[in-house]
């Protein structure tokens, strides 16, 4: 079968649309998220917001099942992520070439280490374009993720029939 047969027939149907009440609690979820990280760089003055939070909230409050979601793949993803962009940025420089290399490096490191969360593929790009130093690590980078899996975890299990996280390690 070839490329143009393949996309015609599409894969399949799409998924069942969420009920409205977990389209708004996700959503409830995303701002208490994102305003945490956000008021505490307020506050301290440190940066502590990445673009890349915003995705992760995305499947943070509205997927907290997917393994995508969990606080090893949220923190160990955006960890590993960060730390190849920083070490490509140091050893080669910031270069179309340099950020492709990072980011597919990560792509990898975080499928073997079982640790893939797929907003954080776009931490290696971030470092490429902002080129921090290596504080960039700790804030925004480990504090900030820190956050999110600290509100996702009295967030998410305000449900009684809900439970999060699945699993830590």
């Amino acid at each position: 079968m070839n490329l143009f047969e393949k996309l015609k027939k599409g894969g399949g149907n799409c998924p069942p649309a969420p009920v409205f009440f977990d389209i708004l609690v996700s959503g409830i979820g995303g701002v208490l998220a994102i305003g945490a990280v956000g008021y505490l760089t307020h506050i301290t003055g440190y940066p502590l917001v990445l673009g890349s939070f915003g995705a992760s909230c995305v499947l943070i409050f509205g997927f907290p099942e997917s393994p995508f979601s969990q606080p090893r793949n949220i923190i160990g993803g955006h960890i590993l992520a960060s730390f190849i962009g920083l070490l490509f940025l140091s050893f080669l420089g910031a270069h179309w070439w340099s950020m492709a290399l990072a980011a597919g490096t990560t792509i990898s490191t975080m499928m073997i280490t079982r640790t893939v969360h797929p907003p954080a593929g776009s931490n290696p790009i971030i470092v490429m374009l902002l080129t921090p130093t290596w504080d960039f690590m700790l804030t925004p980078t480990l504090i900030g993720a820190l956050v999110l899996v600290l509100v996702a975890l009295f967030f998410n299990n305000i449900p009684k029939e809900k439970s999060y996280p699945r699993y830590w390690f």
